[in-house]
C-alpha cells in the first residue's frame, strides 16, 4: 500500500467514524511545496457544503483526528480548507528499509486487482518506414505496458497489420510505378527490383510482407520496443471472422439495410456517435469498420481480455465514438480505451526541420534515432503528454549539459555510482540519523517514496509523461543533497545513513529508467 492509499484509508475511517460516510471519494496530491508538507487533501472543500460547515473548520476538526497517526511528524489545516501532511522521520526511514529490501521490485504493485489487458499500438499500415508519429506512440505503448505491468497486470503487447484494403492496392500500383501510385521514395525503388508480379494487388501485397519485415519490424527492435504478437487484418479474412462477425450482429438484431448497403446501429440514447455506420457497402465490399469489430470481439470474446487499450494517430479521432460504441454493443461496455497520439514536428533553430533523404516527404524514425540517440529520442516522445502537439528540439537534444533532461537524469545515475564505487573501498562509520535530518536529506526520501505512487497513478490514467518529470524531480532533489550532503567526509570516513540514502536512490533511478527504457550509464 503505497502512502497515498494509507493516507485515503485514514480519512474515509475519520468520515465512517464522525459523519457516517463510508464511500465518499476525494484525491491526494502533492503540495505546490515541500515548506508545505508532503502531501495534501481537499476533502474538507468537498464536504463543506453537505455537512453545513465551513471548509477550514471541517479541515481542523479532521486534521486533529488524523494527526494521532504516528506516521506523521503533523497534520495540519490550511486556507480555505487543504488538509495538508507531513511524514515523520522514522516513517521516512523505514520506507528507505523498505526500498533497499526489495530493490528492482520497487515500485511493484501489491494486494491490486489483476487485469489481462490488451495493449495494441503503433499498427501502422505496412506502405512505407515509421514515422515519427508513429515513434511517439510506439514509445508510449511500450511504457505504458511497462507500468501496468508495475501495477500487477497481465499485459500483451500486438500490432495489428493493415495487409488487407485499398491501401495495399496502392501500395502495388506505387511499386509498379503506373498512373495510380502514390507513396514513394527510396524504399519503393528498392521494392520494385525486388517484386517480379505485375498485378497490382498481389505487388501490394508482397511489398507489405517486405515492408514489415525489413522496413517496420527491425526499427521496432532497434527502438527498444517490444511485441508479443503481429496480428494480421488478413488472418480475420481468409479465417471467415469478419462473415462470422456480421451473422453475430445480425442475430444481436444490431443491423439493418438501406440504399442496398448494411448498417451497424450504433446511436442510441447512450451513444457517443452521432450516426449508424456502414458494414457493408452498396456495391458488397466490405468497410474497414466491419474488420476492425471482428478484431476487437477477438480480443475481448475469443482471447478474453479484460480490458483493451489502442493508441491510435490524432487523424482517427472521429473513429472513436463507434469503435466503443460497436464494443459496447457486443457486451462489452467500458472494456475499450483509445489513447489519441497527436502530430510531432522536429525544430531546428527555431524551425521546422525536414531531414529524409530516403521516405521521400517525411521524417523517418530510424533517421532521428541515428541523429540524436534512442536515449534522448524516447526520453524527449515521452516527456510530453500525447494529447498536445510537440516540438521536437534538435538543438536541445543534442546538449550535452543538464539543460538536456536526459543527459541530466542519467547524469544523477553516473554521479550515484561513482560514489558508491569510491565508497566500496573505505571503512564505513556507524554514524546514524535517527532524528534531525538535513533538509536536502528529508526531500530526497520524501521523493524517492513517491515511485510506487506514480506508478498507481499512470496505471490508472495513462500519462507516462508523469514519469519522466518524475525522473528529473528525482535527479534535482539528488543533485541538492550531493551539493549540501557529504558522504564522504575529509577523513575518508562514510556515512552510513547518507550511503544507505544514495543506494536507495540508485536503485530507484534504475528502476525509473528501466521502466522508461532509458539506459542508466555508470560514467558519463
Amino acid at each position: 500500500m503505497t502512502t497515498k492509499d494509507t493516507i485515503k484509508q485514514q480519512i474515509k475511517q475519520v468520515l465512517i467514524k464522525k459523519y457516517q460516510l463510508p464511500n465518499f471519494e476525494f484525491a491526494v496530491n502533492y503540495p505546490p511545496s515541500s515548506t508545505m508538507g508532503d502531501y495534501s487533501v481537499n476533502v474538507a472543500m468537498l464536504l463543506a457544503k453537505d455537512l453545513k460547515k465551513n471548509p477550514f473548520e471541517l479541515a481542523k476538526e479532521l486534521a486533529q483526528e488524523l494527526a494521532i497517526q504516528k506516521m506523521w511528524q503533523k497534520v495540519v489545516a490550511l486556507e480555505p480548507g487543504f488538509i495538508n501532511f507531513y511524514l515523520a522521520e522514522k516513517k521516512l526511514q523505514e520506507n528507505l528499509k523498505n526500498i533497499l529490501k526489495e530493490k528492482e521490485k520497487f515500485g511493484n504493485l501489491k494486494n491490486v486487482e489483476k487485469k489481462k489487458i490488451m495493449l495494441e499500438f503503433i499498427s501502422a499500415n505496412p506502405t512505407g518506414p515509421l514515422t515519427l508519429a508513429n515513434g511517439r506512440g510506439g514509445f508510449t505503448g511500450d511504457v505504458l505496458a511497462n507500468v501496468l505491468t508495475l501495477a500487477g497486470n497481465k499485459v500483451e503487447r500486438e500490432y495489428y497489420v493493415n495487409d488487407v484494403g485499398n491501401q495495399i492496392k496502392v501500395l502495388g500500383h506505387s511499386v509498379l510505378k503506373d498512373e495510380q501510385a502514390q507513396y514513394k521514395g527510396e524504399y519503393i525503388d528498392e521494392l520494385k527490383k525486388e517484386i517480379k508480379a505485375i498485378d497490382p494487388k498481389q505487388v501490394g501485397k508482397e511489398a507489405a510482407q517486405i515492408i514489415l519485415k525489413k522496413y517496420i519490424q527491425p526499427v521496432i527492435k532497434k527502438a527498444g520496443i517490444k511485441f508479443d504478437k503481429y496480428f494480421l487484418e488478413s488472418e480475420l479474412h481468409e479465417g471467415g471472422s469478419v462473415e462470422k462477425m456480421l451473422t453475430v450482429l445480425k442475430k444481436k438484431d444490431l443491423v439493418y439495410e438501406k440504399d442496398g448497403a448494411v448498417w451497424l446501429k450504433t446511436t442510441d440514447k447512450k451513444s457517443a456517435d452521432d450516426k449508424d455506420r456502414v458494414l457493408i457497402k452498396s456495391d458488397g465490399s466490405k468497410t474497414y469498420f466491419l474488420a476492425d469489430i471482428a478484431y476487437h470481439f477477438n480480443k475481448l470474446h475469443d482471447r478474453k481480455f479484460d480490458e483493451v487499450i489502442n493508441l491510435w494517430g490524432a487523424d482517427h479521432h472521429g473513429y472513436v465514438a463507434r469503435m466503443k460504441q460497436a464494443v459496447a454493443l457486443l457486451g462489452y461496455p467500458g472494456q475499450l480505451e483509445v489513447l489519441l497520439m497527436q502530430m510531432v514536428r522536429l525544430i531546428k533553430d527555431g524551425q521546422e526541420f525536414k531531414m529524409s533523404k530516403r521516405a521521400g516527404v517525411y521524417v523517418t524514425l530510424e533517421e532521428l534515432v541515428d541523429m540524436v540517440g534512442l536515449d534522448v529520442t524516447r526520453f524527449f516522445f515521452l516527456m510530453h503528454s500525447n494529447n498536445k502537439t510537440m516540438d521536437f528540439d534538435l538543438n536541445l537534444a543534442s546538449e550535452k549539459s543538464s539543460k538536456n533532461p536526459v543527459f541530466y537524469v542519467q547524469y544523477a545515475h553516473a554521479r550515484i555510482c561513482s560514489i558508491l564505487n569510491k565508497a566500496s573501498d573505505l571503512e564505513v562509520s556507524n554514524v546514524k540519523i535517527k532524528d534531525n535530518l538535513h533538509l536536502a536529506e528529508r526531500e530526497l526520501l520524501t521523493a524517492l517514496i513517491k515511485w510506487p505512487e506514480i506508478v498507481e497513478e499512470v496505471a490508472e490514467n495513462y500519462e507516462v509523461h508523469k514519469i519522466c518529470f518524475y525522473a528529473i524531480a528525482l535527479s534535482d532533489k539528488f543533485h541538492d543533497f550531493y551539493e549540501n550532503c557529504r558522504v564522504i567526509d575529509e577523513n575518508n570516513l562514510v556515512n552510513e545513513f547518507r550511503l544507505n540514502l544514495i543506494q536507495a536512490t540508485w536503485q530507484t533511478l534504475k528502476n525509473v529508467l528501466k521502466t522508461l527504457g532509458v539506459s542508466a550509464p555508470e560514467k558519463m
